[in-house]
């Protein structure tokens, strides 16, 4: 279980993260959900302590995460596979080897240092690109990829790190629709059959209700809101989004008013 507890971020007089508490058990595909400038990208950086957290604290499975330090913070950040809304490719390197680079702690030092890679290595990132379709382009420079290719190679190589967890930062923002359908059902397919912990910031509530089976509302900071989609209510999506703007968004990047993309329907996607 991922235990976090008052978990708070300043960046000077301005406060990011607000002493946020949630327990999310293995196995869980959960949808962090608010404005943007919410908190919701920070909250997932300093689970993977990519930011420092100013107070508060993390466990996994017990273990202090918020102490680690050295090789057991590299180890911590190996089990907490980041997806990022930028790819964060080597665009003038191969897919097949982007893929790869996922597998660096698994490696010795030395090995590590001159990435050589083994046989083995090179099978599971060659089985990972044929998860997701995209195994005849392993040959192909990651900048010559589409937009949704490039994020489908991202997520095979968070997978290849072999990680307890996949924190996924707004990995649909940049998609058109048929490319953010794609990149959701790898995710929720990564989270079913190997029962990994998804944690998927999103800004649309359609995708967030169709793809998790919780959903965690954020507002300036501070979390307004924690459960099932179902049980997310017009005035919480309000205070989630706000209504000087008056719309969220769907999943075809359509405009709709706010009182209409949050009415309740069921989850059939996430059943």
């Amino acid at each position: 279980m991922l235990r976090i507890a008052k978990l708070s971020k300043r960046f000077g007089d301005k406060v990011a993260v607000d002493a946020v508490s949630l327990d999310i058990p293995k196995g869980q595909m959960v949808g962090i959900i608010g404005r943007s400038g919410a908190g919701k990208s920070t909250l997932l950086r300093m689970i993977n302590r990519l930011a420092e957290p100013t107070s508060g604290a993390m466990s996994w499975d017990g273990q202090d995460v918020t102490a680690l330090k050295g090789q057991p913070l590299r180890d911590w950040r190996q089990r907490s596979a980041m997806i990022f809304q930028q790819f964060n490719l080597v665009g003038r390197i191969d897919v097949l080897t982007n893929v790869m680079l996922g597998r660096l702690n698994h490696m010795g030092h030395a090995r590590s240092l001159l990435k050589l890679w083994s046989s083995t290595d090179r099978a599971i990132a060659l089985s990972a690109l044929e998860q997701f379709d995209i195994a005849s382009l392993a040959a192909q420079r990651a900048d010559t990829l589409s937009g949704g290719q490039q994020q489908r190679v991202a997520i095979a190589r968070a997978l290849v790190q072999e990680p307890d967890l996949i924190l996924a930062d707004e990995p649909i923002a940049s998609l058109d629709p048929r490319n953010t359908r794609i990149v959701m059902d790898a995710l929720q397919r990564i989270n079913r059959d190997f029962g990994i912990t998804v944690l998927c910031n999103l800004h649309s509530l359609d995708t967030a209700r169709a793809y998790c089976d919780r959903l965690v509302g954020m507002a300036q900071g501070r979390l307004v809101f924690d459960g099932r989609p179902e049980t997310l209510t017009n005035d919480t999506a309000r205070e989630l989004y706000g209504l000087e703007a008056g719309e969220a968004m769907d999943t075809s990047g359509t405009a709709m008013p706010a009182v209409v993309a949050v009415q309740a329907r069921p989850v059939s996607a996430a059943a």
